[in-house]
């Protein structure tokens, strides 16, 4: 299935928005995480697909600008999931098995980069994996 690059491009900012808000499930972003974020761009997303966003570059890189972008804004991130969660719910069928999988891949590298997953993170991580339908 042809999906437009609008809704590619959106996408990749709304998964920008879901790593944010497990970045911020401490309430605090560590440069690990962010490390582990950048890491997983360029080895796992940047292949996903050939879209480009509106400046000519990989449109995986929405995750990142949308994830500094917020980071910058210093905003709590349990509204980003839930603006993922809105997203994800209306377009489903971007949402692949593999894309999926990837999702939760990359919010779980997220996670433990500093120390380990702790409470909020882990339950973050619960209701991610729920949502992805995931076992």
């Amino acid at each position: 299935m042809n999906y437009s690059e609008h809704s590619i491009n959106a996408m990749y900012q709304n998964l920008g928005k879901l790593f944010y808000a497990v970045a911020m499930a401490d309430r605090n972003i560590r440069p690990d995480e962010v490390m582990a974020l950048r890491e997983a761009v360029r080895e796992q997303w940047l292949e996903v697909d050939d879209v480009e966003d509106d400046y000519g570059t990989d449109a995986a890189y929405q995750i990142e600008i949308v994830f500094d972008w917020l980071q910058n804004e210093e905003t709590e991130g349990g509204t980003y999931f839930k603006e993922f969660t809105e997203f994800f719910k209306k377009h489903p069928s971007l949402f692949t098995k593999k894309i999926r999988l990837q999702t939760y891949r990359t919010a779980y590298a997220i996670a433990i980069s500093f120390g380990g997953t702790n409470k909020s993170e882990l339950v973050l991580l619960s209701k991610l994996k729920i949502l992805l339908e995931l076992e």
